[in-house]
């Protein structure tokens, strides 16, 4: 006979669908960007050290939706984010965004659409939603995550935007609307996600709540979120890993 839908010991609920937090917990944004400010440095005459730039393009990333979670900015799409942001890790390494073909930028701002996923990120996302709703919760807006699943072969059943939601983790309202958009309970939906914030913020409004362990995501140096620090649901190395214990 097979076996029920997992049970969250922290919400009392069975679980029905669950939900992925994308940059670093299902594709490699690091080595997705830095392969592609390589290649635009070499076509444009550049000296950049890929990665580099990569980290210093992430770290606008946070307080640029800071503005917006504040109420000093009305909502934004990532997209537009992004490419503010492009611009001034441009200037802070010497380079004016003027100068360059502006195709050129609006191409590598697209970087975020190509991410390459983690290896066990298709197989790990198809054997769970076999047997749960599955989609990404995230940050990132609808038609980017759409472009990253197509791209890196996501097996995605919904794709709910921050742009769908108008607000950025880790309000409550990001994960609340998105949960109403599937006509769930909260305690019926699960987060996996490799950022214990993440995790903290989804529990708090009522959510099942999964670690998946990505402790190169930031590169060899990372020193956060190199494992648990809550009591999670589940802990898991890899998205199969987590698909092993959802019994999927």
């Amino acid at each position: 006979m097979e076996s029920q839908p997992y049970r969250s010991p922290s919400t009392g609920r069975r679980v029905r669908a669950v939900l992925f937090d994308t940059f670093g917990t299902v594709v490699d944004w690091r080595s997705g960007v830095a392969r592609e400010v390589e290649a635009f440095a070499t076509a444009h005459g550049q000296d950049l050290d890929p990665h580099a730039f990569a980290d210093h393009w992430r770290s606008r990333y946070q307080p640029a939706m800071d503005a917006i979670r504040s109420g000093r900015r009305s909502f934004t799409k990532l997209d537009t984010l992004h490419r503010e942001n492009l611009d001034q890790a441009l200037r802070h390494f010497g380079i004016d965004p003027d100068g360059l073909p502006r195709e050129a930028l609006e191409d590598l701002n697209k970087s975020w659409h190509r991410l390459p996923a983690w290896p066990d990120s298709v197989e790990g996302l198809a054997r769970i939603r076999g047997r749960y709703v599955t989609g990404p919760l995230s940050n990132g807006n609808t038609s980017l995550l759409l472009d990253m699943a197509r791209n890196a072969g996501l097996a995605w059943d919904v794709i709910i935007g921050s742009d769908m939601t108008g607000t950025y983790k880790p309000l409550p309202q990001a994960y609340l609307r998105t949960v109403e958009f599937l006509d769930l309970d909260p305690g019926e939906v699960m987060l996996a996600a490799a950022h214990n914030r993440d995790l903290q913020a989804a529990s708090a409004t009522g959510l099942a709540t999964a670690f998946v362990g990505r402790p190169t995501e930031h590169g060899p140096a990372q020193v956060a979120d190199l494992g648990p620090e809550g009591d999670w649901d589940l802990v898991a190395s890899s998205i199969t890993e987590l698909a092993d214990r959802l019994g999927a």
